[in-house]
């Protein structure tokens, strides 16, 4: 019994290793089961709510409706008001009725902007022009990540893989702003090559989500990307001048303030919830770990991805294991990123699979990828029922993989020319099972 069982994990553990479980036709089965699920969830919410309001007595896209009343606070010319939390809270059940929990305005003066213009619709059409329109922007960015990958069944596939990516149910249950946030970022790193300053302008919009910006300098400076830093920095300062002219200079201290709040009760203390915080710093918290200690191992973390970053940026990995992996790197180095948030994922295992579409992939990395893909699906309810978190050991195998794809991609091989850079096989040896023939 003893040695079956030692054969069953020795292959189990190959397939993984391989990748050869994750077929063309698994993957469409297991997309397809969700996006219907996904669907059907979405439909049942909307068709049992009470106007805008669910049946659990939210408004429908819930984090949404911070959004839009800060949007009307703007237009009643009182722009600081969403940075006070009873006034907030105060909008938010006038608009919504007095069950209405309250949904917290976490975002920079610059989010006014997006705020009051949606605002301008009553609720349930602002929602559905929110996420119609942020949807369309992240699967185009998707579909131009690879696009260079010949067949349209295979892009057809790419874009049923997106859609039914497990985060873009809780984006859309959320009213939240993650469609947006990958297709800026995603985007940013699509152009980054041929259209610098573009890029620094995508780059400079994200400023309305900062904490995702830790590690964006880093890597645009190891790459000597000169023209999209310099457009990133006059991006921002463009928006904050405007920001200042339009809203007035006291929505800053009053941003700084509520800054307080956000950090304390909904980080710290976790009022959130810490199944919902994908982060390092949630995860030691949710085990018990005090608020030094957690803070601590978040810096450790956000430091060692830094060096990671500025390692593989300088060096001579190709362009999409670098966007890959920043993306990754962004995500995991903040201590404040919410399940929603993971839609940054998308653009990062966009990459990473165009990437190995066009080379091969190696040992470990389609498992890493569908692990990834899966990782949102199961991260909040896993967390919350057994205090197990899923997607931050997610996250880092799958970075750690990606980064010895990345690092063997700079060891040069000895060919019977002499040495030249590494190029991956996609038949049974696997590229990555070559150290031997290395120098």
């Amino acid at each position: 019994m003893a040695i079956q069982a030692g054969t069953t994990l020795r292959r189990v553990r190959e397939r993984l290793r391989s990748g050869d479980w994750l077929t063309r036709e698994r993957t469409r089965l297991v997309a397809t089961i969700l996006l219907i699920a996904s669907v059907a969830g979405f439909a049942f919410l909307v068709v049992t709510a009470h106007g805008v309001i669910d049946r659990q007595g939210r408004p429908l896209g819930t984090d949404f409706s911070n959004v839009y009343a800060a949007g009307t606070y703007v237009h009643d010319g009182n722009a600081v008001a969403p940075f006070d939390p009873p006034q907030q809270y105060a909008r938010e059940q006038a608009l919504f009725g007095k069950a209405t929990p309250f949904y917290g305005w976490h975002y920079p003066p610059y989010f006014l902007f997006v705020a009051s213009l949606l605002a301008e619709m009553p609720y349930g059409l602002a929602l559905t022009v929110w996420q119609a329109v942020t949807l369309a922007l992240y699967l185009l960015i998707v579909w131009t990540i690879v696009s260079p990958s010949p067949g349209e069944a295979r892009k057809r596939d790419v874009l049923l893989l997106a859609l039914a990516f497990p985060a873009v149910l809780i984006n859309v249950g959320h009213g939240q702003n993650g469609f947006l946030t990958a297709a800026l970022l995603g985007g940013a790193l699509v152009v980054l090559p041929i259209r610098p300053t573009l890029a620094g302008i995508l780059i400079g919009l994200l400023i309305y989500k900062p904490q995702f910006g830790l590690l964006i300098p880093l890597a645009l400076l190891a790459g000597a990307q000169w023209r999209a830093i310099a457009a990133a920095v006059a991006t921002v300062a463009l928006l904050t001048l405007v920001t200042t002219l339009v809203f007035g200079p006291q929505v800053w201290p009053a941003f700084l303030a509520s800054t307080e709040y956000s950090r304390t009760v909904v980080l710290e203390q976790g009022d959130t919830g810490w199944h919902k915080i994908q982060s390092l710093f949630s995860w030691a918290r949710m085990w018990g770990a005090s608020i030094p200690v957690a803070y601590a191992l978040q810096g450790v973390l956000t430091a060692t991805l830094g060096v990671a970053i500025v390692r593989m940026w300088r060096g001579a990995a190709p362009h999409a294991l670098k966007a890959a992996a920043l993306c990754l790197a962004a995500i995991l180095a903040t201590p404040y990123t919410l399940d929603y948030d993971m839609m940054v994922l998308a653009p990062a295992i966009a990459f990473f699979a165009a990437d190995g579409l066009a080379r091969g992939f190696g040992p470990w990395e389609k498992t890493a990828l569908a692990a990834l893909w899966l990782a949102p699906l199961l991260a909040r309810g896993v967390a919350q029922a057994t205090l197990i978190p899923l997607g931050v050991p997610a996250m880092l195998a799958a970075f750690v993989v990606l980064w010895r794809r990345a690092e063997l991609d700079c060891i040069p091989l000895v060919r019977f020319g002499g040495p030249s850079s590494r190029m991956i096989d996609s038949g049974p040896a696997r590229g990555h099972d070559i150290a031997a023939f290395k120098q």
